[in-house]
């Protein structure tokens, strides 16, 4: 349910966008994505599911931004709410980190996953550095493409991102040997004199 939510503002924008023979389908599109972010927020909030810090921020980034969108009229500020979103999260992970020392990622995700702290400080600058990636590419791709191209990367990029990433961090800790289960029986090894 969680993940079906998750996918509804982008989704909206992206069918509103294509959907819509207008000249300015962006705005409507924005619009779309302001109702969606809206109607997923409240969703959260009906379900008594919890709202997560970073679930507020997009919300409000979607708003602001696309307010400013719909206002001026200006497609830039709703291409640049990725890359605001991206840019503040990876500032959000190496500023908890670095001054506060907090580490968020094992914070959210240390009951699920015991590594030793060295590795959720590379976690966290990895992720850091994909999130400040995802929104140095955003950038090139809404300055150099068409506004088409954009819509379409935004909704297949940003997954694609967020999956290679995912894969990198598995990868990552399979290769230190990190993700075995820790409750299963270690296999007995049969050695040649065994058999007499």
């Amino acid at each position: 349910m969680n993940q079906l939510l998750d996918f509804l503002p982008i989704a909206l924008f992206v069918a509103v966008f294509f959907g819509t023979d207008a000249p300015d389908n962006i705005l409507w599109a924005t619009a779309a994505l302001m109702a969606g972010v809206t109607i997923q927020l409240a969703a959260y909030w009906l379900l008594k599911k919890p709202i997560g810090g970073q679930l507020k921020f997009t919300f409000w980034a979607s708003i602001i931004l696309g307010g400013l969108t719909l206002v001026l009229r200006d497609a830039t500020f709703i291409q640049w709410k990725p890359t605001v979103v991206n840019w503040i999260l990876a500032l959000v992970l190496l500023g908890a980190d670095l001054f506060v020392g907090r580490n968020l990622l094992k914070s959210l995700l240390g009951q699920q996953l015991q590594v030793p702290d060295n590795v959720w400080r590379n976690l966290n600058f990895g992720w850091a550095a994909g999130f400040t990636l995802a929104g140095i590419l955003n950038l090139y791709v809404a300055w150099n493409f068409s506004m088409e191209f954009w819509v379409t990367y935004k909704l297949i990029g940003g997954f694609g991102l967020t999956l290679l990433y995912i894969i990198l961090t598995v990868v990552y800790l399979a290769r230190l040997g990190h993700l075995k289960d820790p409750n299963a029986e270690a296999p007995v090894e049969v050695t040649p004199n065994d058999h007499k």
